[in-house]
């Protein structure tokens, strides 16, 4: 466990796309970029194959909720309903612990 642990929030969006990419490229690097201007981010992962994972990492929920409300957010949920995704699910967690391993060559 790294020392002066804080615990933190991770937002996992997990999903499955239409066919055809309608903006939702161009979209998603929007939406990167104006989160990482949100008071309260940490950092995005994301991998996308069948099915796509993101996950945003917020030092609170106060944080996560502000970027929900966000306006340009709340146009790019509704864009993504009716245009990109067959399907999607997000879950909330806090983090209470993290490691990781890296090889060294």
């Amino acid at each position: 466990m790294k020392s002066n642990f804080e615990p933190y929030y991770a937002v996992i969006f997990t999903s499955t796309r239409t066919e055809g990419d309608n903006g939702y490229n161009e979209m998603a690097e929007l939406m990167e970029k104006l989160a990482k201007q949100q008071e309260g981010f940490l950092r995005i992962d994301s991998a996308r194959s069948e099915v796509g994972i993101t996950v945003s990492y917020w030092r609170n929920l106060d944080d996560i909720k502000n970027w929900k409300q966000q306006t340009d957010h709340i146009l790019a949920q509704q864009e993504g309903r009716k245009n990109w995704y067959s399907w999607y699910n997000v879950r909330i967690c806090k983090v209470e612990r993290e490691y990781d391993f890296k090889k060294e060559n």
